[in-house]
């Protein structure tokens, strides 16, 4: 029997991307989003909850699963300020991952960044670095943290001008080899690299840097 997947953040780049994929693989025979809008999906296997991620103790029984990806995040320009930017990337996936923990969810997919640091002096890098911290200490048997750089890929209403130029430049810039581990990556390849992680037996905590995800 297949696996049950609960996906977060799944109308995002990654999570779009990632939703897809698990309708397509063998050991998935149920996918659960939770999202705060109705979202349609062409499968089956996919079943949608529309959720307040201001009370996701209310929807705990949702978290009965054996994978969940975390893929939710936004910017401060989308969110109004760094505080409601933390909001989400930061109090929404700790509580959902603690929800998740608390169900006995065995293996939990963190989409995190490259340079995530809780003592960075980047406000986003310290908090993707703190919920790092604050996930390894919940009781999943395994833990995959993925950090991808620069994430191309067409957004839905969201156009992101540092990533449309980041996407110009840097393609061009990382062919010295300093700069290799910055590279953009599509949100589709991380999607795929999540979906065979998924797939892989593992244990503990493991990180997946740029040079892995390629």
């Amino acid at each position: 029997m297949g696996k049950i997947a609960l996906v977060i953040g799944a109308t995002g780049l990654v999570g779009g991307h990632l939703v897809k994929q698990l309708t397509e693989a063998t050991h998935i025979s149920k996918v659960v989003t939770l999202t705060r809008r109705p979202i349609t999906y062409h499968s089956d296997k996919v079943i949608n909850h529309v959720i307040n991620f201001d009370n996701l103790s209310q929807y705990s029984a949702l978290f009965e699963a054996d994978i969940v990806f975390s893929c939710l995040g936004t910017t401060k320009k989308t969110a109004g300020s760094v505080d409601a930017q933390r909001k989400v990337d930061f109090d929404y996936q700790l509580h959902a991952a603690q929800l998740a923990a608390k169900m006995g969810v065995e293996h939990y997919l963190l989409v995190s960044s490259s340079g995530a640091n809780a003592n960075s002096s980047s406000a986003y890098l310290k908090m993707k670095g703190e919920l790092e911290d604050a996930v390894q200490a919940l009781s999943f048997k395994r833990i995959s943290v993925i950090q991808p750089s620069l994430l191309l890929g067409k957004r839905t209403n969201d156009f992101r001008i540092a990533e449309k130029v980041g996407s110009i430049l840097l393609p061009v810039l990382c062919v010295i080899p300093r700069l290799k581990k910055y590279r953009p990556i599509t949100g589709r390849q991380v999607a795929i690299k999540l979906t065979q992680i998924s797939k892989q037996s593992g244990h503990g905590v493991e990180y997946f840097t740029l040079d892995a995800l390629f």
